[in-house]
């Protein structure tokens, strides 16, 4: 069936819902996949129920108006949908994966074999990615859950805040997105080791959200091994290094200083005008300082606090000292640097137009990423793919159609 491969060579399905499958797809996407959303009839995917709404837009889907988490999450593929609940549906995916080379999904283990859609169902060339809570074996595979529990049970959860105050989730859906780079990373190693080395045959990859957050903890499961060590919650801080933190500036921002070698703090000292410093004896090296934490980064704090946070990056980079503020969206929207690298892109929307989003990212070459497709109205590409790539006439299209199967 080459005449029904796509021109990027690789052909992805986002049978998926939410965020981390979809994510992974998407990636792939963004490095040139043709990707196929494939939805629910009628309600589509859960993202677009999710705000920010646009007011008074409306794409049929969802009456509080039209969802930018869906206009960002959604892009960059096409979309169809296909209720695979039901006989017919599956039979359509079936005949879809047969001309694909990826499978995303991230139900709950034990529901695509439900659909009779499992990997045993489906060709055994497709790469089978498989995106769970906590994974597809075990004594928890069978748990409900969503990114809380991955952070949670990650590990990630119990480290992150202050240590006199409750965990504090991060600030984005993090064991989603993680586990979706590190999914989509397996599956292009797959697909190498499918077509370079000709082996024929696709993996099923098992990615559960907890994973990807337990391979990011560094050093804490060794020292709990080797050294009994139960690491906690350290705030901004590091108990291992200083001065380090998010300072507080004279117009109310903060700005983030990482000072800890002895390099920098030489360096840092030549900035704040105070050279004496270097020779403290409390903060001669980087052990003393972290011994005296709370007293040099009260010293940094109160030099900070006078300035505002552009004066204070201004000192900083001219002594070639890390520092960065902490950027809301109207930095980053703002800011030379991003737009010069194009790290934003316009991206036609079909119901917004033109919405400024992240670029794909990282950047293959030198060229600066282009945008890309809109996110997809509901069933938008079902004639395009159900007709045009799997073959139905259009009679069997409206058949269906009115059967709700698509």
């Amino acid at each position: 069936m080459q005449e029904n491969r796509p021109l990027s060579g690789l052909r992805v399905l986002d049978v998926g819902t939410r965020i981390s499958a979809p994510f992974c797809a998407g990636l792939l996407g963004e490095l040139g996949a043709e990707v196929i959303k494939v939805e629910l009839p009628g309600s589509g995917d859960f993202m677009r129920t999710i705000g920010p709404f646009v007011p008074d837009a409306n794409d049929g889907s969802e009456e509080a108006g039209y969802s930018l988490f869906w206009a960002v999450e959604g892009r960059g593929r096409k979309g169809v949908t296909c209720d695979l609940r039901k006989a017919a549906g599956q039979d359509l995916l079936r005949r879809l994966a047969a001309i694909s080379d990826v499978v995303c999904e991230n139900f709950r283990p034990g529901t695509m074999e439900s659909w009779h859609l499992g990997p045993e169902d489906l060709d055994e060339r497709l790469v089978y990615v498989r995106i769970s809570v906590f994974g597809q074996d075990g004594p928890y595979s069978r748990r409900p859950g969503l990114d809380r529990l991955g952070i949670a049970y990650g590990g990630l959860l119990h480290l992150t805040g202050y240590p006199d105050r409750p965990p504090v989730r991060p600030g984005v859906t993090i064991s989603d997105y993680l586990t979706g780079v590190f999914a989509a990373e397996a599956a292009l190693a797959a697909l190498y080791g499918r077509d370079a080395r000709g082996s024929g045959r696709g993996v099923v990859i098992d990615a559960p959200l907890y994973g990807a957050v337990l391979r990011v903890l560094e050093w804490t499961i060794a020292a709990h091994d080797r050294l009994g060590i139960v690491r906690s919650r350290e705030g901004n801080r590091l108990g291992n290094s200083a001065p380090l933190d998010n300072y507080p500036t004279a117009d109310g921002r903060y700005v983030c200083i990482v000072a800890g070698s002895d390099a920098n703090f030489r360096r840092l000292c030549a900035a704040m005008g105070d050279a004496a410093l270097v020779n403290d004896p409390r903060f001669r090296r980087l052990s003393d300082r972290a011994a005296h934490a709370d007293e040099i980064n009260s010293i940094v704090s109160a030099w900070t606090a006078k300035l505002t946070a552009a004066e204070i990056v201004e000192a900083c980079v001219g002594a070639d000292v890390p520092v960065g503020t902490a950027y809301s969206a109207s930095d980053i929207v703002a800011d030379p640097h991003f737009a010069a690298r194009g790290d934003l892109v316009p991206v036609d929307d079909p119901v917004l137009g033109q919405v400024l989003q992240q670029a794909p990212y990282p950047r293959l070459g030198r060229a600066k990423p282009e945008p890309p497709r809109g996110a997809p109205r509901l069933g938008e590409h079902n004639r395009e793919v159900w007709c045009d790539l799997v073959g139905l006439s259009t009679v069997e299209l409206n058949a269906l159609q009115r059967s709700g199967v698509i």
